[in-house]
């Protein structure tokens, strides 16, 4: 008999082509046949790797006295006679023999068979109990893994179309699974680079190894208006042969997880910004220049258009008397955009005054002292933003569409507002940018609150110093004059720098040039009441020396400050000049014929000290000589040596005959730096 001699009952037309797979061969059935005395009449390979014995040994053999312990024969025997008579198929397991001895329980499909020639037979079918126990639940478990995962699992032949999807993956795209199968790959994944996942698809199946944990964002037609998130993991399928039957991808959505890092990488970078403001906001007292410091520091990461505008009743320092629902009055300070737009046309320039009416929401923001915040800007809303409808379209053009405006508060007062625009970054203003936004505007708020007060006190301090100087030098005989008086360039308070001439009897002129150490307002009266003091001892006709003498008297009743003054009177019908100094720079000489050169006096010391007393040294001057008193912070610098500086002046006298305003210009430009910390007093004479 012959595998040939049975035919079963699904047999097809003809043979085909299919492609074999090595699952028989991973659980290696074993087929038997059995005449109906019960001997093996065949037997298969995978009976001897099953039962051990060959098929010399098993052919011809009882099956039951072969392979069932005598205690077992009687059960086999009664099945065994059954199958036959009834022709009903049995299934279940049975221990049986091993050749080794052992007993090993197999699974059994027992069935009768009629051959050709009408004989009967028995035909048996047995696997390995324990292998197919674990082949099920292996099978069990894919089953429940696949279908109950929260993964996306897929399975692809080796041209990338789909054989399996389960139902996780069905929510991840958005399409059935029955959709999926025969399709390919790039028809339905959701992610914007499909060519890159395609391609390491291909390189998995290629090289065998498995690409892990691949991070993916877009946006699936399941939610087109959020970022998801995930992460991708590829494997290569392989029969127990070596033959590659295809890929497998799972996908994992991880994004919570991408959202989580997001929002952590968003507060770690505006606490970095809120850091970096601490250092560059507010490092001058000046206000505009802490505007744009705050406009600075907002862009780009919190607004693609940022205006700094603060009340002009602010900055005047008077409340305002209209109502809280009337126009507001402000004076732009700063103006900066990320990238050019036609926005930036629509803003008030630094420096402009622009009135809003009471229902802009810029107003609100300042009336309320509130933040106002519109996520989405519609038409309405840019009329409420705009000053004007012609604004209100240079707006839409720019494609504003979302707007924050947060106010600018110092000790419990609204100085003005921070006004923030995007254009560019999709995203819409949210709470996060509110809380940042005020942070930011707080702090500046309190540096331009500083800087306003300190420019107050400043520009009072300076008005009663220019007051308390004389306006111009009036003409005296024998003498041409010019003068000058500069404030600090930088940031400090103005000083008690002053100079002063006044005519004596017989036509006399005493040149004075002081410093009042300190600066303020307490050095500027300081300053005011010497000056008076110096103008009624010249009345008196007095020496040099003594009117530094008595100044010295009143300085040191005045409580903490020492004073350098130089004080000369020139004679135009002797030509000369009686000079006593109090601790001050020596004035310089320059004439037709002779170098520049600095007055050889006795230094003395400064007013206030007390008692010491004060020398008065003639120096002769010729027709055309130019004769310079200055304050220290003409030459004086942190940089450099004071006898370098004084040499620098020296070199700007080398044409005695220029004109003296010329003179002027050019010792205070040329000698004076922007940030010098120092005011300046600086008088010039030149004989006719």
């Amino acid at each position: 008999m012959t595998a040939e001699s049975f035919k079963p009952d699904n047999d097809v037309s003809g043979p085909q082509t299919v492609r074999p797979t090595g699952l028989l061969d991973v659980l290696s059935v074993a087929a038997i046949v059995l005449d109906t005395e019960g001997r093996i009449v065949f037997w298969t390979p995978q009976a001897q790797e099953l039962f051990g014995y060959t098929a010399e040994e098993a052919l011809g053999t009882e099956a039951a006295r072969l392979l069932i312990r005598p205690e077992h024969l009687q059960a086999v025997m009664s099945l065994f006679a059954e199958v036959l008579a009834t022709g009903r198929a049995w299934a279940g397991a049975f221990p049986i023999r091993h050749k080794d001895g052992s007993t090993r329980l197999m699974e059994f499909r027992n069935m009768r068979l009629l051959d050709d020639r009408g004989d009967v037979y028995a035909l048996g079918i047995a696997a390995d109990h324990t292998l197919l126990q674990r082949v099920e639940t292996d099978l069990a478990l894919c089953e429940r893994l696949i279908n109950q995962s929260p993964i996306g699992l897929a399975l692809l032949d080796p041209d990338l179309h789909y054989l399996l999807v389960n139902p996780a993956l069905e929510r991840i795209d958005g399409i059935p699974a029955e959709e999926h199968i025969g399709r390919h790959l790039r028809e339905t994944l959701p992610f914007s680079d499909v060519d890159t996942i395609e391609s390491a698809l291909r390189q998995v199946l290629t090289t065998g190894t498995p690409l892990l944990d691949q991070y993916h964002v877009s946006r699936p037609p399941t939610d087109p208006d959020q970022d998801h998130a995930w992460s991708l993991s590829f494997y290569r399928l392989e029969d127990p042969g070596g033959r590659v039957l295809g890929a497998a991808a799972s996908v994992v959505d991880v994004t919570e997880r991408h959202r989580a890092a997001t929002e952590a990488d968003r507060a770690r970078r505006r606490l970095a910004l809120i850091a970096d403001a601490s250092t560059r906001v507010g490092t001058t007292l000046e206000v505009e220049q802490t505007a744009h410091e705050l406009a600075d520091i907002a862009i780009p990461e919190l607004a693609d258009i940022v205006a700094v505008d603060v009340l002009d009743s602010a900055l005047a320092f008077r409340r305002s008397s209209r109502p809280e629902n009337g126009p507001e009055l402000f004076r732009a300070l700063a103006l900066k955009a990320a990238r050019p737009t036609v926005a930036l046309q629509a803003a008030d320039r630094p420096g402009d005054l622009a009135a809003y009416e009471g229902d802009r929401l810029v107003t609100l923001c300042v009336h309320s002292g509130r933040p106002v915040l519109v996520r989405h800007v519609g038409s309405d809303d840019l009329r409420r933003i705009a000053r004007s409808p012609d604004v209100s379209e240079l707006l839409a053009r720019a494609g504003l569409h979302s707007y924050l405006a947060v106010p600018l508060i110092a000790h419990g007062e609204v100085l003005g507002a921070l006004d923030l625009k995007r254009t560019l970054n999709p995203l819409p203003f949210d709470q996060d940018d509110v809380v940042l936004a005020s942070e930011l505007a707080s702090r500046a708020a309190m540096s331009i609150d500083n800087a306003r007060w300190f420019q107050s006190v400043r520009n009072t301090a300076l008005t009663l110093q220019r007051s308390l100087l004389p306006d111009h030098p009036p003409h005296h005989t024998g003498l041409e004059l010019a003068s000058r008086y500069q404030p600090a360039l930088a940031t400090s308070e103005v000083g008690g720098d002053w100079y002063d001439v006044l005519p004596l009897a017989g036509g006399k002129t005493a040149l004075v040039v002081g410093d009042v150490m300190g600066n303020g307002i307490d050095a500027a009266a300081t300053m005011g009441r010497l000056r008076t003091a110096t103008c009624a001892y010249a009345d008196l006709d007095l020496p040099p020396n003594a009117v530094l003498q008595h100044l010295d008297k009143i300085t040191c009743d005045l409580e903490h400050y020492i004073v350098t003054c130089l004080y000369a009177v020139y004679d135009p019908h002797t030509r000369e000049c009686h000079i006593a100094n109090a601790g001050h720079l020596p004035p310089a000489l320059a004439g037709p014929g002779r170098d520049p050169e600095l007055l050889d006096l006795p230094a003395g010391v400064p007013l206030g000290v007390g008692g010491v007393s004060f020398e008065t040294t003639k120096a002769d001057l010729g027709s055309g000589d130019l004769l310079v008193l200055y304050t220290d912070g003409l030459v004086e610098t942190r940089q450099h040596p004071i006898d370098d500086r004084l040499n620098v002046l020296l070199s700007f006298l080398d044409e005695p005959h220029r004109p003296l305003e010329e003179t002027c210009d050019l010792l205070l430009y040329g000698l004076r730096h922007p940030d010098d910390h120092d005011d300046v007093a600086l008088l010039v004479a030149r004989t006719l």
